[in-house]
């Protein structure tokens, strides 16, 4: 990785002073970017408090030091309101990281109320929330000139009776808020291979529940053409860092999640990122991802996370321990400069990752013996498993075996 690019400019702050863990944090959220991040704040003697559903995988990480749990069902904006801005204080004064599309949505709607009483990432609320509309996105993207892939709006009929005959399929029809629409559909989008009554089905779907979509060409060709661009900036308008990481696979095969993913230094990506974020007044952490266009060899945005993302163990892992110089800032200490980060470190998850390739070996694009070749490569950290803090992974186990379990008991597997 390109050491000049991959280290911070210089910030105003003592290098030699001793580090301060007084200041807690609260995490608001639950998933694999809480337990790494409550474990490596909690490993340098940071009190850690996580909010979020009892039931969360974070929640049974023995890094937290306290839980406020949800019960199931809750509304959870209702919680954290009730939890951060009623009358109990023990948790004010608390460095707050929002790590879910909900948590942001609710650190913007409460944000002054809230900075009264904790430090809060570096953001503009209106820009932040705006990055949780996908289409909102693209357009930022558009006018600071990103490539984006073609996109329609379906919020009427008319609406959507005006693109028959006009697509090229594969589409996507795709949520403007993805945090609705996944509780609801238990997927982030739906893929339309081909014919338009497919399209208006899947909207209508979507209607139904009192969800905005859009249609959205599909960029072809393999998940390992996508790619990352991470950065912090501060109110001065300083990067804290730069770093860009690669996608291998992904499952289920190009509409899900990473399961294999590659530390190392992209400039174009990086380039690409710093012009989308640079292009506004943007403020605090900014996640970029991309995917290249074998039609025309651009890169163009798929989707931005204003937070910490799944593969935050992957980056820390590479040497860049962004929460915990986040925090530093936040509370007014050095930041800690990052060495030459680590290429080639590969973030991987076993059981989705072999699902990957039975997907892809059904459909003759990788065999038996390129996978074994693949995971054979670099050094390997897990999303969630750590011998020291087993409990996140037994959730996890035990929440996808239950899904499953349920699954096939409604196709009358059981």
């Amino acid at each position: 990785m390109n050491a000049r690019a991959t280290t911070p400019l210089p910030l105003d702050a003592d290098a030699s002073a001793p580090f301060d863990a007084s200041v807690p944090v609260l995490l608001l959220g639950g998933g694999g970017n809480a337990v790494a991040a409550a474990r490596n704040l909690s490993r340098r003697g940071i009190r850690v408090t996580m909010a979020g559903h009892a039931d969360a995988w974070g929640m049974s990480s023995r890094y937290c030091a306290e839980r406020l749990g949800a019960p199931p069902g809750a509304d959870l904006a209702a919680f954290w309101e009730e939890r951060l801005l009623g009358s109990d204080r023990r948790h004010d004064g608390s460095v707050v990281f929002a790590l879910c599309d909900d948590s942001i949505a609710f650190l913007c709607r409460h944000h002054a109320a809230l900075s009264a009483r904790y430090r809060l990432e570096d953001c503009d609320p209106r820009l932040r929330s705006a990055m949780l509309d996908k289409m909102e996105t693209l357009r930022i993207a558009r006018a600071a000139g990103v490539a984006t892939p073609d996109f329609w709006t379906v919020r009427t009929a008319d609406d959507l009776a005006a693109l028959e005959g006009r697509l090229t399929f594969p589409v996507m029809v795709k949520p403007i808020h993805s945090h609705l629409f996944i509780p609801v559909f238990g997927r982030k989008l739906f893929i339309i291979e081909d014919g338009f009554d497919k399209v208006r089905e899947a909207v209508g779907r979507a209607h139904d529940h009192g969800l905005e979509v859009m249609v959205v060409e599909m960029i072809p060709g393999p998940d390992d053409l996508l790619s990352s661009y991470y950065t912090y900036t501060t109110p001065a308008g300083l990067p804290l860092f730069h770093y860009t990481k690669s996608i291998i696979r992904r499952y289920p095969v190009n509409r899900g999640g990473g399961c294999y993913h590659l530390s190392q230094w992209l400039p174009e990506t990086a380039a690409e990122g710093r012009r989308f974020f640079g292009g506004m007044p943007w403020r605090g952490i900014g996640n970029i991802e991309f995917k290249r266009d074998v039609r025309d060899g651009r890169l163009k945005v798929i989707e931005v996370n204003p937070r910490f993302t799944a593969a935050h163990r992957l980056l820390t892992a590479a040497g860049l321990p962004l929460d915990l110089m986040i925090y530093c800032h936040l509370t007014g200490q050095a930041v800690p400069r990052p060495g030459r980060l680590r290429e080639n470190v590969r973030m991987w998850n076993p059981p989705r990752d072999f699902l990957a390739y039975r997907e892809m070996s059904g459909r003759g694009t990788l065999g038996l013996g390129g996978w074994l070749k693949s995971v054979a490569r670099g050094p390997k950290v897990m999303p969630l498993f750590e011998w020291r803090d087993p409990g996140p992974s037994i959730r996890r186990l035990v929440d996808e075996g239950g899904r499953a379990l349920r699954g096939r008991r409604g196709r009358g597997g059981l």
